[in-house]
């Protein structure tokens, strides 16, 4: 395609919490994408309610503004390498990427995932150096940071020179210099035409696209685009839908035509090269298919992503208060079906074919990836219970057990080190660096098996009292490094039906914390706190004062209630051992065991004793 094209594809990428959805924003404002009179929420671009709570961006998102004749179509991507699979789809749709860098903190370990993703996929990179109006910016620093991670990535001499703006997208301006007069954003919108490459299409030939955004609408079904490879195509045209790997081709005609107009996507008759579309007219479209004019294309080769790396078992709810917290579905069908729909939309999510019937076995990057699918799908209304996540091994050529492993990048206070370093040598990590940082904080990074991470997350904000940054990237099968100790204490299991008195709350929380406030409903077998010494301990949380008409002087004092512990979703699914499951309604969260019953379980504990 000419020099001359008028459509930049261009993907932003920056660290959680660096700026770029308040960036985005500013960018919608100043281009002219909504009225002056219109209503313009914060951080248009996470529209999901998880994004908005959590303040990470999950799904990736495209979005277009116009600037004098060019239109920039905007291509969000998640900063959390848990969404790895949304990254690597989203970045064969774009020909350049604009990197957010925070002025304070510099490039982080995550911006270090995305960026190399980037450079694989030979894109060039721009560059933004954001909140420099804030006290503690050091602009300078960051950009010589910036440069060290390119050149650490391998960068080619000429990415090493990249184009680079200093600015704010709170404040709306973008500057040549850190101390510059600009006051609005003129100078990244011409750096984004004039420094990203126009897209990398052949104008003239039969039309070829290939998927890499999936959607699904009520009324027209599956919904499919990426960026246009090579030629036009309309509303009518007969096209073929090619797998790699598949001989069979699927014929069909295109239904609908949707390109992207600010945030919204917008009808249309006909799209041209280097555009970003979306269409329909086919239902099995998957993720890398290609979709091409009728005999004119072989497939194009499949999107390589990271491989999964956790699995968990999600099953139907079959505990004694199952439906009564508001949920619509509750059959391992319902939740089959919903999760095969994730699996079509997302690339990083995989049912296992050889699961039980009564099972269904997701594989997916992530505890945070399973943990927001999870959380989606309670807030639609699905009950389910789910087992604790574990890690998927491999044999070695020699018949020896792999599993993976991450480098886990560590920054915390200097007072918390020690406590971080302990708990990190308990789950087989490998100090690989260690370094002390400008502002009173040091750097540990660990070479640590995957399933050493399972629960840590938490663990480390409360160790680091929320100031502690991490990541992990994954870092290949190796082999297997031993066992690792899980929690270190016992669950409080009820005993009968009923609800948690406050009598028998005073008495129970001397054996340990409950989970549960007073009045919570229970069920036998039902785990309703943690036990302070590493076993389990039947208890009664259900009993109830005996009325009788003799009084005495202690027999009316009450005792002060500790304060039961609230777990969030991932808290929660890092804190289950291998026999206990976690019951997820619309409003409860509730630990159990698999059997419920106390004699049954305790003949299944010594059966397991007798075959270890």
């Amino acid at each position: 395609m000419s020099m001359s094209s008028p459509i930049r594809n261009v993907g932003i990428i920056a660290h959680v919490d660096h700026g770029k959805t308040t960036l985005v924003d500013a960018i919608f404002k100043q281009s002219g994408t909504f009225r002056e009179n219109q209503h313009m929420g914060d951080r248009v671009m996470d529209s999901n309610d998880l994004e908005r709570e959590k303040g990470i961006t999950i799904l990736s998102k495209v979005a277009s503004v116009h600037y004098k004749e060019y239109k920039i179509n905007i291509v969000d991507t998640p900063g959390h390498a848990d969404f790895g699979g949304e990254v690597e789809r989203v970045l064969s749709m774009v020909d350049g990427v604009l990197l957010i860098v925070d002025a304070n903190e510099g490039p982080m370990p995550q911006t270090r995932f995305v960026l190399k993703k980037a450079f694989e996929n030979g894109l060039k990179p721009i560059v933004f150096i954001n909140k420099i109006d804030r006290p503690l910016a050091r602009p300078l620093y960051a950009y010589d940071k910036t440069i060290d991670l390119f050149i650490d990535l391998g960068a080619s001499e000429d990415d090493i020179f990249f184009p680079h703006l200093y600015g704010s997208g709170a404040g709306g301006f973008a500057r040549v210099s850190p101390d510059g007069g600009e006051t609005d954003l003129r100078a990244l919108f011409e750096m984004i035409v004039n420094a990203v490459p126009p897209a990398k299409v052949e104008a003239e030939g039969p039309f070829l696209l290939q998927v890499n955004n999936l959607d699904y609408s009520d009324y027209l079904g599956r919904m499919f685009g990426g960026k246009v490879l090579r030629g036009t195509v309309k509303v009518g045209d007969r096209v073929e839908m090619l797998r790699e790997g598949v001989d069979k081709k699927m014929g069909f005609n295109i239904t609908k035509l949707w390109t992207y107009e600010g945030i919204q996507m917008k009808e249309t008759e006909e799209v041209g090269p280097g555009e970003i579309a979306m269409m329909a007219g086919l239902d099995k479209v998957l993720i890398s298919d290609t979709i091409a004019h009728v005999d004119t294309s072989p497939a194009l080769p499949s999107i390589k992503v990271e491989p999964s790396t956790l699995s968990m078992n999600f099953y139907a709810n079959n505990s004694p208060l199952a439906g009564k917290d508001g949920g619509k579905f509750l059959t391992i069908h319902k939740i089959r079906e919903r999760v095969e729909k994730e699996e079509a939309v997302s690339v990083s999510v995989k049912i296992d074919p050889n699961s039980p019937p009564d099972t269904v076995k997701v594989q997916a990057r992530g505890e945070l990836q399973l943990a927001i699918l999870i959380e989606t799908m309670r807030r639609e209304g699905y009950e389910m219970q789910i087992s604790r996540p574990q890690v998927i091994y491999k044999r070695g050529e020699k018949d020896e057990i792999l599993e993976p492993f991450e480098i886990a990048t560590l920054e915390c206070p200097e007072e918390s080190v020690g406590t971080v370093m302990e708990d990190m040598s308990r789950r087989k990590g490998e100090l690989v660096d260690m370094r002390k940082n400008d502002n009173d904080t040091t750097s540990l990074e660990y070479s640590i098996p995957t399933r050493g991470l399972i629960g840590f997350r938490s663990n480390f904000l409360t160790m680091t009292r929320g100031l502690g940054l991490i990541s992990a990237l994954f870092d290949g099968y190796r082999p297997y490094k031993g066992e690792i100790e899980s929690r270190s204490q016992g669950s409080l299991i009820n005993k009968d039906n009923g609800k948690l008195t406050r009598y028998a709350y005073e008495d129970v929380q001397e054996r340990g914390t409950l989970f549960y406030p007073v009045g919570t409903e229970l069920y036998g077998g039902m785990i309703v706190g943690a036990c302070s010494r590493d076993e389990d301990m039947i208890v009664n949380a259900t009993k109830e004062k005996a009325a009788n008409n003799i009084r005495s002087a202690s027999s009316e004092a009450t005792t002060v209630i500790d304060s039961h512990k609230e777990f969030s979703l991932e808290q929660a699914l890092s804190w289950l051992r291998d026999d206990e499951l976690l019951e997820t309604t619309p409003k409860q969260l509730r630990f159990r065991k698999k059997i419920l019953d106390h004699s049954e379980r305790r003949v299944s504990e010594r059966r397991n004793e007798v075959l270890i």
